[in-house]
């Protein structure tokens, strides 16, 4: 049996690598919600994802995720442009693949979240993406769909990502710095998913906390949200 010259089974293989978790789900429809790799930037770039295979039909590939105050989410530009944490707990995917993830496919965004009660709750977006490093990963986002969290992230479309050391924000103040997180903030925010892990609304400093102001309002701070995307 003749054999493919490698230069030519490249191609072959690197459009079976799978993109993201919908294409892993086409793959074998069974898996389960897991850790696995995915390939949003090429062959050559596989990152490892936490891929939720049984909230709303599944499909979804997680690009960040807060459980348990494990890591440190006050993270400098370069951190948040690449990823960091694990994908098997609390992870930041990186803005850099989320870029490519949300190019290659048109995408909604799905954010489910928890308190301290076991109340849970969810906001759901139909259209999601970001812009790429050279116009600050603007963020924009569409198409608000209710699971009981309010529409919080609505308010800060069409804004740049901002880190403590990256600061792009028309106003005087760095958000990312006073709030000790990193985001798309505006004014400073509505949403702080990256903010500091405390517990409810313990007394802490005013809004450092992981909040979503339509839910649980900005003294609040979150047991665990996480934010992910597929394909429409």
């Amino acid at each position: 049996m003749k054999r493919l010259p490698l230069l030519l089974l490249a191609p072959l293989l690197t459009s079976c690598l799978p993109l993201d978790c919908s294409d892993l789900y086409k793959q074998d429809s069974t898996r389960p919600s897991g850790v696995y790799t995915i390939y949003p930037m090429g062959g050559a770039s596989g990152v490892q994802v936490f891929c939720d295979m049984d909230s709303h039909g599944g499909r979804w590939t997680v690009f960040q995720r807060r459980l348990d105050g494990s890591v440190n989410f006050h993270r400098t530009w370069d951190r948040y442009k690449m990823g960091f944490g694990s994908a098997a707990g609390e992870y930041w995917l990186g803005l850099e693949s989320l870029f490519h993830l949300t190019q290659l496919k048109k995408n909604e965004l799905l954010v489910d979240m928890e308190d301290f009660e076991g109340r849970k709750v969810f906001a759901r977006y139909s259209s999601f993406s970001i812009s790429p490093e050279s116009d600050g990963f603007r963020l924009s986002v569409a198409g608000f769909i209710d699971g009981g969290a309010g529409d919080t992230l609505s308010r800060h479309d069409g804004n740049q990502f901002i880190t403590f050391d990256k600061y792009k924000h028309g106003a005087e103040e760095n958000c990312a710095r006073h709030f000790l997180g990193a985001f798309w903030y505006w004014r400073c925010y509505y949403a702080n998913p990256n903010g500091v892990y405390v517990w409810g609304a313990d007394g802490s400093d005013y809004e450092v906390g992981v909040v979503w102001y339509s839910w649980k309002g900005q003294s609040y701070s979150l047991k665990s949200i996480s934010m992910k995307v597929r394909p429409v």
